[in-house]
């Protein structure tokens, strides 16, 4: 039976990376007695599959992982039972249940949403309204977005236009926060981060990682009709 599992990380926990991270609810889904099914061979371990890993230091509402088990309770009992095995920032929201057929959480992901806002102590150089005439003027309304995104191996052009689903800014607090659904996944993978540091690039201002906190609001896969969904809407709970 394949398992769908969506959890939440903030606080203290957004320091802990990708690799730690599996650790952990390797051991959390032990210390939960969930009926997980292991590997055949000389070293088995836990069939295990995360669909999108989150940056260190990012803090997310929507990450995912999928198991294989035995068989299993109900989702609220499961739920309840691998969050007594949390610690303080981690807190698993959804368990749901896959079609046999179902692809993995990470060869499903599609697109990623985002949240970025400015830390206390630091300041946007432009308001919540100029950000939105930058964006329509360097942005929503030129044909392209031509930027060279580079990787440990080499450096390409890529058309940033296509890949960007959504790029609003909202005021709050006097601030403003931005939100961006960004192509994600092993093909085009976008950082939200380079989406504003090559707006900024263009208006000669430089981009400080450390002056914003981003938070993944959700990870989704693209159905059959071509809509967006919640990589959760795969499943169904276990009643």
């Amino acid at each position: 039976m394949k398992i769908r599992i969506k959890f939440r990380k903030w606080g203290v926990m957004k320091f802990i990376g990708h690799l730690d991270m599996m650790r952990y609810f390797q051991k959390a889904v032990r210390r939960a007695g969930i009926d997980i099914c292991y590997s055949q061979g000389y070293s088995p371990h836990q069939i295990m599959s995360f669909a999108a890993p989150l940056g260190v230091g990012i803090t997310s509402d929507g990450e995912y992982f999928d198991i294989e088990v035995d068989s299993s309770a109900s989702s609220k009992e499961s739920m309840d039972a691998l969050n007594a095995a949390m610690v303080e920032g981690v807190e698993v929201t959804s368990y749901v249940r896959l079609p046999d057929t179902a692809k993995t959480a990470m060869a499903s992901v599609a697109a990623a949403d985002y949240r970025i806002s400015y830390k206390d102590g630091y300041q946007s150089p432009y308001s919540a309204q100029e950000w939105n005439e930058i964006i329509a003027r360097e942005f929503l309304d030129q044909p392209d977005f031509l930027i060279i995104k580079k990787t440990k191996k080499s450096e390409r052009t890529v058309d940033l236009k296509p890949l960007i689903y959504r790029f609003t800014v909202e005021e709050q607090n006097d601030s403003p926060v931005f939100f961006l659904q960004v192509s994600s996944g092993s093909t085009d993978n976008i950082k939200p981060e380079l989406v504003l540091s090559s707006i900024l690039e263009r208006l000669g201002k430089s981009f400080d990682s450390s002056a914003v906190q981003i938070h993944r609001l959700e990870v989704s896969y693209r159905s059959e009709n071509g809509q967006l969904l919640p990589l959760s809407a795969a499943g169904e709970e276990i009643m």
